[in-house]
């Protein structure tokens, strides 16, 4: 446990005690679990928001446009160009 041997969580745990007293010690040992607790939940939260994308709570679909390449026209300078080869 944190690399701590028994006689140091011991001392740790009778310091405690002279500290906040009989009557204390169990609630702050009740209000620490629940912090942990409420740490675990919330980070646990966290890492499923950040396996759904984000798109997908989305209300609309996302659309695709599709883009047609578009070739010169044949009465073009350019196309004549690249049409005839040259004869040098």
């Amino acid at each position: 446990m944190f690399g701590l041997g028994p006689t140091e969580v011991v001392l740790i745990l009778v310091v405690g005690l002279l500290l906040f007293g009989a009557k204390k010690l169990p609630e702050l040992g009740r209000s620490l679990g629940q912090g942990l607790r409420e740490f675990k939940n919330a980070s646990k939260q966290i890492f499923e928001d950040d396996e759904t994308p984000s798109y997908a709570s989305s209300a609309s679909p996302v659309r695709q446009i599709e883009v047609e390449a578009s070739t010169p026209a044949s009465g073009s300078a350019e196309a004549s160009a690249t049409a005839q080869p040259d004869a040098d």
